[in-house]
């Protein structure tokens, strides 16, 4: 794994990602968690900054990344969790 030292970026966030990557809307990772914009967010993750030099995640982003993850698996382990309750109430519509 990449890391760039001298500004400790994580430049290889994508490639950590590859087994959730096209599983995950990060659209929705970025409002939720971020409130930036979804180029700002790919640039972060293909390790590149505006300008096309090297870029990443900074530790701070990388731990908010990791926070956004771990919330959303919760609330994945929550939902499947709904599954074996019985029905209550109406339909979702």
């Amino acid at each position: 794994m990449e890391v760039a030292t001298k500004q400790e970026r994580i430049t290889d966030m994508k490639q950590r990602m590859r087994d959730i990557y096209l599983s995950v809307s990060w659209r929705e990772i970025v409002r939720t968690y971020f409130n930036k914009s979804v180029p700002w967010f790919q640039q972060k993750m293909y390790g590149i900054d505006g300008n096309g030099g090297v870029g990443g995640f900074t530790p701070d982003e990388a731990a908010q990344l990791r926070g956004a993850l771990l919330d959303l698996s919760a609330r994945i382990r929550r939902a499947a969790d709904t599954i074996e309750a019985p029905a209550v109430g109406t339909p979702f519509n």
